[in-house]
């Protein structure tokens, strides 16, 4: 596995209960692969995994590939997420994918796409989050 900044960090309760684990990452290009757990818990009455759920799959997805392409000097905090949902989620492995199309000083664009096990495209993403130094966050 590729070492990121992520390594120094302890993974915050949201991403322990979405069962977020990384699968690859090229921090240098702002690209991140994640995998995490369509539990059934999370599911609506339908059966699939709940919208607000997979949107926070990709938001946990997508700070990350900006964090990591600024070897950790920078935060993000979400100012717009747009989610697409292009089928539904049956409960079981998720994977994500982010890509930092932009990184400013103060803002990054991000996009992001979902796909199930069997490859099928869940939903695509793209956010805007402002940089915040981390040095100033931890304080």
């Amino acid at each position: 596995m590729i070492a990121t900044a992520l390594d120094k960090l302890t993974p915050p309760p949201s991403a322990k209960l979405l069962g977020w684990h990384l699968l690859d990452a090229k921090p240098k290009e702002g690209w991140i692969k994640v995998g995490f757990d369509g539990k059934a818990e999370f599911c609506n009455p339908a059966g699939f995994v709940q919208g607000g759920l997979l949107s926070a799959m990709l938001d946990d997805t997508m700070g990350p590939a900006a964090f990591i392409m600024t070897e950790g000097e920078l935060y993000t905090t979400t100012i717009s997420l747009t989610v697409n949902f292009l089928a539904p989620a049956k409960p079981g492995p998720i994977t994500a994918e982010a890509k930092v199309t932009q990184l400013g000083k103060t803002i990054a664009f991000v996009e992001g796409k979902l796909m199930a096990a069997d490859g099928t495209l869940l939903a695509t993403a793209s956010m805007s989050a402002r940089l915040l130094e981390a040095a100033r966050v931890l304080r």
